[in-house]
C-alpha cells in the first residue's frame, strides 16, 4: 500500500495506525499549496478531492476519506482492539467518537484555518470550540481513552485534530485530562513513530 500524506494533517491518522497495525506501506507527500507530489504528479489527478489522506491499496485502487481509510487499514489487520467486531457495542461505542470527533472537532476548526475571517469572527468560532474541547476533557477526567483503557482509532483521531490547536492559537492548557491524555497517546510507540516519519519525509 502507498500513503499520500501532508504533515499536520488528519493523514497522520492513517499514519499511526499503519505502524501500529505494522502493516507494509510506502508514503509520499503531497504539498496541498500546489497540489504536486513528491513525484511532481499532480496529486488532482489521484484525488479530484484535493486533501489527503489518500491509500493506495495493493491492487492499485485508491481509497479516500480518513475515518474510512482508518476503518479499513484496522479491519483488514484483524485489529479487534482498535474497532471491536461488528455487532458488538463496543464497536459502535468508537464509532460513536469517530462520528463526534469529524464533526464538532474536525469540522470546527475550519473557519479558524480561514485566512478571510478576521480576528473577532475566529475568536467566536475559536470559543464555541473550546467548549467542544472542554466537554471531550470531562469524559476523560477517569479514562485513560476514549473507551475506558483500550486505544482505539477513534484516539489517533482525537490526537491528531488537537494537535491543530497549536497551529491556531487555541489554548487548551486548562483542560487537564485532556493533557493528560494527549501526553500519553503521543509516547505511544506508533504515535511517536508515525510523527517521526512525517517530520523527516521530504
Amino acid at each position: 500500500m502507498k500513503l499520500f500524506f501532508t504533515p499536520g494533517t488528519c493523514s497522520l491518522v492513517a499514519h499511526i495506525l499503519l505502524h501500529e497495525t505494522a502493516q507494509p506501506f510506502t508514503q509520499e507527500r503531497v504539498e496541498l499549496a500546489s497540489h504536486r507530489t513528491a513525484q511532481n504528479e499532480d496529486y488532482y489527478e489521484l484525488n479530484p478531492k484535493g486533501y489527503v489522506p489518500l491509500l493506495q491499496l495493493d491492487d492499485g485502487q485508491l481509497l479516500s476519506e480518513g475515518p474510512v481509510i482508518a476503518q479499513y487499514l484496522c479491519e483488514r489487520a484483524g485489529r479487534t482492539d482498535l474497532l471491536p467486531a461488528v455487532g458488538t457495542l463496543e464497536r459502535y461505542r468508537v464509532l460513536e467518537w469517530q462520528a463526534y470527533i469529524s464533526s464538532e472537532l474536525h469540522k470546527s476548526f475550519s473557519p479558524l484555518f480561514n485566512p478571510s475571517l478576521d480576528a473577532a469572527a475566529k475568536a467566536v468560532f475559536a470559543d464555541v470550540l473550546l467548549k467542544k474541547f472542554s466537554w471531550v476533557s470531562a469524559q476523560l477526567a477517569e479514562r485513560r481513552y476514549l473507551c475506558n483503557e483500550r486505544f482505539t482509532l477513534a484516539d489517533a483521531y482525537l490526537f491528531t485534530v488537537a494537535s491543530w490547536s497549536q497551529l491556531v492559537g487555541l489554548d487548551l492548557s486548562a483542560l487537564v485530562p485532556l493533557q493528560r491524555y494527549l501526553a500519553g497517546i503521543a509516547e505511544l510507540p506508533a504515535v511517536r513513530a508515525a510523527r517521526i516519519s512525517e517530520a523527516t519525509q521530504d
